[in-house]
């Protein structure tokens, strides 16, 4: 696996004994008063390793509150003085990274609109060259990877090795009962490309709601996450900005609390052992399904050729939805969730209308 980013590891910059690290603190700092109690009862509740709170809020409409500005910097600083905690905010350009240099914030964030542009990271990335701060990178928008490793190529070549990659979901038409589309699997494809990457989560944006948060926060220690970023506020309904997705400093101690804490490994010979052998049984069923795969692909040209013979369409609207009802039905029957059928039945279904087209468009052969 090739080494793309020369890090840090996050436990050398934001200590945690051990344990993920839980960032937390207000979406908007509002006032003095409102940052500095948040902050207190949050490190009351001895669960937080760091304070969080918007300066600066990029809103998709105007006349939206878009934070406090530089002047909330000084509260966010009066804060770690009164709690002892590190403090973070986003930047989303140089005099952002300026001011915040300046006050002596601790920890930087790119958030997810800023991500999205590669222009914008790069002038934070040139404000920030001979500086030694940590910065945690948002993933953009859309589910652009690409775009997301970018961003902390930019960061890294600019000399910060105390990196980390916070998910917090994706824009998506379909929401479902997220406010932004978990994706796991981009987050996932992250680590696999860059392993020494700390990856944090942020279960207030993918939820929307506070009601999901807790659920979010553990699934994301089940994927081995090195911490979580929450949005807490002395009073959630009233805050300025996005209300439905804060918790109380308490309610934010009891979702810790509550979180079960998985291990990446153990040293316990039964638990490898068995583990081994149902990961060969695993290893099997794959080649058995990729050469039914190629069978299947095999039979899909056939068809191709047979249908370009007999000059019929490629695209056969009913047969495929035959294809989604029976297989729905049975693979429903064996326990198999319906998403993902459906979701596994488009993919073999679009590489056989490719492989079909490509016989369908080949030039005969000459003779």
């Amino acid at each position: 696996m090739k080494k793309e980013l020369e890090l840090e590891a996050m436990s050398t910059w934001l200590p945690t004994n051990g344990l993920p690290a839980v960032i937390s603190g207000p979406c908007s700092a509002e006032t003095e008063s409102q940052t500095i109690a948040t902050a207190k009862q949050l490190a009351a509740t001895g669960k937080v390793n760091a304070l969080r709170a918007g300066i600066w809020k990029p809103r998709t409409r105007p006349g939206q509150y878009e934070g406090s500005g530089a002047e909330g910097l000084a509260w966010l600083i009066q804060a770690k003085k009164e709690t002892g905690l590190p403090v973070t905010t986003e930047v989303a350009n140089a005099s952002h990274v300026e001011a915040c240099l300046k006050a002596g914030v601790d920890i930087l964030w790119v958030g997810a609109r800023t991500t999205v542009n590669p222009f914008s990271v790069q002038e934070i990335a040139d404000s920030l060259k001979g500086v030694d701060i940590p910065v945690m990178v948002k993933n953009p928008v859309n589910p652009d990877l690409e775009l997301w490793i970018g961003a902390l190529e930019r960061l890294n070549k600019a000399g910060i090795k105390k990196l980390a990659a916070i998910h917090r979901g994706f824009s998506s038409f379909d929401k479902g009962p997220f406010r932004n589309a978990p994706m796991w699997d981009l987050a996932i494809e992250l680590k696999t490309r860059i392993p020494e990457l700390d990856i944090l989560c942020d279960p207030s944006h993918i939820a929307g709601n506070r009601e999901l948060i807790a659920l979010i926060s553990q699934k994301a220690i089940d994927l081995n996450m090195s911490g979580l970023m929450i949005e807490s506020h002395i009073n959630p309904d009233a805050a300025w900005s996005d209300a439905k997705q804060q918790v109380t400093p308490a309610v934010l101690g009891n979702i810790i609390e509550g979180l079960v804490a998985r291990k990446p490994s153990t040293d316990n010979k039964n638990f490898k052992d068995t583990l081994a052998v149902l990961r060969e049984q695993i290893d099997q069923l794959d080649d058995e399904i990729m050469q039914k795969l190629a069978k299947r692909m095999t039979i899909s040209e056939k068809i191709g050729q047979y249908k370009k013979e007999n000059n019929v369409t490629i695209l056969q609207v009913g047969r495929w939805e035959e294809i989604i009802a029976t297989r729905l039905a049975m693979s429903m029957a064996m326990g198999l969730s319906e998403e993902f059928i459906k979701d596994m039945l488009k993919l073999i279904h679009n590489e056989s209308i490719q492989i079909q087209t490509k016989v369908m468009n080949k030039e005969s052969e000459r003779v």
